[in-house]
């Protein structure tokens, strides 16, 4: 399995994570200036960040054509993350912390581990 090591922290935002399931509605606010992969959406059950590619527009109403959870995985500068999935065409890697515990983290703020 692929191991990577945070190079600086990452800390989380303070709102609840948002699970999409597919062909769920949403509607699409602005678009990210710092991930401009990403859009907000705000759906029945909360609102967050979800790469564009991942609605059916993105702009308006859109319905969600592939499963996500925009859950972040906060670290420390030090951890050991072993790579559960990797999305590097918006930036973000879904890690799994020594403690069991599961979210993207940004690739900008981790290094090859070993």
């Amino acid at each position: 399995m692929k191991q990577v090591v945070a190079r600086v922290a990452h800390e989380i935002p303070q709102r609840a994570p948002l699970r999409l399931a597919v062909g769920e509605p949403v509607q699409v606010g602005e678009r990210d200036t710092e991930w401009p992969e990403f859009v907000f959406v705000t759906a029945a059950d909360g609102s967050g960040w979800v790469p564009a590619r991942h609605l059916s527009q993105p702009s308006d109403t859109a319905v969600v054509l592939e499963a996500y959870d925009t859950t972040e995985l906060p670290t420390a500068a030090g951890d050991l993350l072993d790579v559960l999935a990797e999305d590097r065409r918006s930036g973000w890697l879904w890690c799994r912390s020594s403690s069991g515990r599961q979210g993207w983290v940004p690739i900008r703020t981790v290094d090859a581990a070993g």
